[in-house]
């Protein structure tokens, strides 16, 4: 792939979200639907998950930088970070109007947190799928 080295970034970074809270969300779903509702289960989770994606970051990023030396950030992916991560905001907006919804109505709190945390993660990879098509397409 012959990209620049921010655009790589926005490779990896979509990469370890996927990944790791992807991997997350796939075991919750199964621990929701057996029942568990302790918020420290999630947590220990959230918190491995977590770990996973700073480890692939941390080595994608190594194997990046001893290909090539990175070149320095210019206006175009300044543009394409602000505008994507402008036409992608609106969705963690909407999942914290969905948890203040859910809190309203008296929905468990586990539920309410990984809506939230779901939210965070859909805005941020349609950010990271936005700055790609931006790359690949011009802004």
């Amino acid at each position: 792939m012959n990209a620049s080295f921010e655009e790589k970034s926005v490779w990896i970074q979509l990469g370890a979200m996927v990944l790791g809270l992807g991997t997350y969300f796939v075991i919750a779903v199964g621990m929701l639907a057996a029942g568990q509702r302790d918020m420290s289960a999630f947590a220990a989770l959230f918190i491995v998950s977590v770990g996973a994606m700073i480890l692939l970051m941390s080595v994608a990023y190594a194997l990046v930088l001893f290909a090539g030396k990175p070149e320095g950030r210019d206006e175009r992916d300044r543009l394409i970070a602000w505008k994507s991560e402008h036409r992608s905001s609106w969705i963690i907006a909407a999942g914290v109007l969905g948890a203040v919804s859910c809190m309203t109505l008296g929905v468990e709190n586990v539920w309410t947190a990984n809506l939230l945390l779901l939210s965070l993660m859909v805005s941020e990879v349609a950010g990271f799928v936005l700055q790609i098509v931006y790359y690949r397409r011009g802004v």
